[in-house]
């Protein structure tokens, strides 16, 4: 059973990517919190990228829907919830564009559902906090993409200020729930801050995506597909990065705030693709063959934004947030992580 004494935060999807590398992060760095993790479990969530942390004391895990109020307020009100931190979302673009309407329903009321309750449970009235709860805060992470795309200009970067401008089911969905977050703050009075970011790369992210996709027909010999060609700029994070930065502004944030969180490493596609090859064929080589000859073209996702990149100044100057990792570094790290995952001698 939890500390009593220990102030309890609730976690959601943190069997997910950035979760689970933040959880352990975070369990080590304030042994005075309890964390309770809800997570649904959904094909994208994983308990064994949490084997580290499911003996610890200051841990528990819920499995459960954010959409199902119930069980919300029923966390909120059995470990007295004073903190909640939320990751959980539905977050692949290629299947929001198959699929909408799941999108809809996790990203944005499920964050409704929380924020609703939170609000509920923490406040006498708008702009009241009930006495005993008065520093509790509600961190939502959201992501760069409700920016929608920027021009090819380096100069042209997403600040805190930049319109919304949603391209996909799945950003339309996040920008919605970034919205609610707003409106709560602006109607309600309540403590919230939301962290946009941009591309995460790191251990334990989901083999849909695209570093460990490369990664992993690389080493199986497959084909590795890039859309289009290949030349779509993204701007990388890597994971650990990006927990620091959560961490940072769920503590020291300006309420209401929204603080962009980027890794200054802009690189094309092709140019992903290439460095991890690069690395492969030092690594693991194969006699007479390069990684690079399965680069393989294909047609290019339904409304495929061109470039993407932040500009993380705000939280580096308010805050004192800085990235420790550059691509350089941080891809060698990634790709280290995935060949013991698969069991591959260097």
């Amino acid at each position: 059973m939890f500390n009593n004494k220990n102030k309890t935060i609730l976690l959601t999807g943190t069997a997910g990517f950035i979760g689970s590398n933040f959880v352990p992060y975070f369990l080590e760095k304030y042994p005075n919190y309890n964390l309770v993790n809800l997570d649904l479990l959904t094909y994208a969530g994983n308990l064994d990228n949490l084997k580290e942390c499911e003996n610890n004391p200051n841990y528990k895990f819920i499995k459960g829907d954010i959409c199902n109020r119930e069980l919300v307020e029923f966390i909120f009100t059995e470990y007295d919830i004073k903190g909640v931190i939320h990751f959980a979302a539905e977050s692949h673009v290629d299947n929001s564009i198959k699929n909408p309407g799941v999108f809809v329903q996790t990203n944005v009321n499920g964050t409704y559902t929380l924020v609703d309750v939170a609000k509920k449970y923490w406040m006498e009235k708008p702009f009241t906090y009930k006495t005993e709860y008065q520093d509790c805060r509600f961190h939502h992470i959201s992501t760069d993409e409700v920016y929608g795309t920027l021009s090819l200009d380096p100069n042209d970067l997403f600040t805190e200020k930049t319109p919304y401008a949603p391209n996909s089911p799945y950003s339309a969905s996040k920008a919605s729930s970034d919205m609610i977050i707003r409106a709560y703050v602006e109607t309600f009075g309540l403590n919230a801050v939301i962290t946009n970011c941009s591309n995460n790369y790191g251990p334990k992210q989901h083999d849909e995506k695209l570093i460990p996709t490369i990664i992993r027909n690389a080493l199986n010999n497959n084909p590795i597909p890039i859309y289009g060609d290949g030349k779509n700029i993204r701007d990388w994070l890597y994971v650990l990065d990006h927990c620091k930065g959560i961490d940072l502004v769920y503590h020291k944030g300006n309420k209401g705030e929204t603080y962009n969180i980027g890794g200054r490493n802009e690189r094309t596609n092709l140019q992903i693709v290439d460095a991890i090859t690069t690395i492969l064929d030092k690594e693991v080589p194969q006699p007479n063959f390069s990684y690079k000859s399965l680069i393989t073209f294909v047609e290019d996702r339904a409304g495929h934004d061109r470039r993407y990149a932040i500009d993380a100044s705000k939280l580096e100057n308010e805050l004192g947030w800085k990235a420790d990792e550059n691509f350089d570094t941080g891809i060698v790290k990634t790709i280290e992580w995935y060949l013991n995952k698969y069991g591959i001698c260097k």
